[in-house]
């Protein structure tokens, strides 16, 4: 079950309402996110391009306030490979091909050390 595990909520990210409504599979998945023109969260890049990582561990309605990270840690993560750069692409897709904005990097495979480009 992935989570925020590392996040300073001052300085780690922001928060702002969901935009779309989450479907079982966003649970516990990690969703590389951006802004749409209201200034609510939607997955991929929006209007804003993708700002930060979104990481849900509970079923949320369209327009619940989340938690974007943009600098901190996720763990539990499964997938991913050790020593790996990451990148959120435009549809919201987390992947480690450079074609969109790179989210972060791995140290262990189950640890995400996310540092979104600026």
């Amino acid at each position: 079950m992935s989570r925020f595990d590392k996040y300073d909520p001052v300085s780690g990210g922001f928060r702002a309402r969901l935009g779309f409504a989450p479907a079982g599979g966003d649970v516990n998945a990690i969703i590389a996110v951006g802004l749409d023109a209201n200034g609510r969260i939607v997955k991929g890049s929006g209007n804003t391009g993708v700002l930060g990582a979104l990481c849900l561990t509970s079923p949320l309605s369209q327009g619940d306030v989340a938690d974007v990270m943009t600098d901190g840690e996720i763990v539990d993560v499964p997938g991913l490979d050790a020593g790996t750069v990451y990148f959120g692409t435009a549809a919201g897709a987390v992947d480690d091909v450079d074609t969109g904005v790179r989210l972060g990097h791995t140290v262990e495979a189950w640890r995400l050390v996310v540092r979104v480009a600026r």
